[in-house]
């Protein structure tokens, strides 16, 4: 599965280097056999923006990208779409993606969702509905999709804030970020695959396995 995460994010036309940042020397050898890079970090971080931050401590990189390892079918378009405001902005120093969510997903808490204000960046994240229309009005409810794209002095100054009360009732780490006062700007992506395949589970790995072979996906396919 990291090979077809690996394999699809190095398409991205915006990333200079890839690494996967690991803590198991199997997984290493793994990356190793396809030819892929690899750093490893220490096994006790309490999430995955303390691992990056670990490893990309050395690096001379201005922007960071996180990227899921439980994601094979991440489409490199996304990647290039969360990058993109902080190439274009120098007062952005977060972001991360949102698509439209299907209603039959309002109410699984195992589903992220976002709303922003009208520059775009983000209000709150919560397992959650929100917004909840209180009329019972049709209205837009979009999934939070995490991919994180930070300023490399971000990245490490979010490591050093504590974690919040909101970060520990919702189990959301990027709440960290709003409740210390800091924005993350928000990316609808066009991409048609951007949530919703993600690997956490042996469930979860044979319905992606059903959905490639169903869809006859392979690694060059978008």
């Amino acid at each position: 599965m990291i090979e077809w995460v690996y394999r699809r994010a190095k398409k991205s036309a915006l990333l200079d280097d890839l690494i996967v940042a690991i803590d198991d020397p199997r997984v290493e050898q793994c990356v190793g056999q396809f030819g892929g890079k690899s750093v490893m970090t220490g096994a006790l971080h309490p999430s995955g923006t303390d691992r990056i931050a670990e490893a990309v401590r050395d690096s001379d990189a201005d922007i960071v990208v996180n990227i899921q390892g439980d994601q094979p079918l991440i489409d490199p378009l996304m990647i290039d779409e969360a990058v993109q405001p902080l190439l274009s902005s120098s007062e952005i120093y977060m972001s991360t993606v949102k698509t439209l969510l299907s209603a039959d997903l309002y109410n699984d808490s195992g589903t992220v969702k976002v709303v922003v204000d009208q520059d775009g960046y983000a209000l709150y994240f919560s397992r959650a509905l929100i917004p909840f229309s209180r009329d019972g009005h049709s209205i837009p409810v979009y999934e939070h999709v995490g991919l994180y794209v930070y300023r490399k002095s971000f990245l490490q100054k979010i490591t050093e804030l504590p974690e919040g009360f909101l970060e520990k009732v919702e189990k959301l780490e990027q709440l960290r970020v709003l409740e210390n006062g800091y924005r993350i700007y928000v990316v609808e992506t066009a991409c048609k695959n951007a949530a919703g395949k993600s690997v956490d589970t042996a469930k979860d790995l044979a319905h992606v396995e059903s959905y490639i072979k169903a869809n006859n996906i392979s690694l060059d396919t978008f």
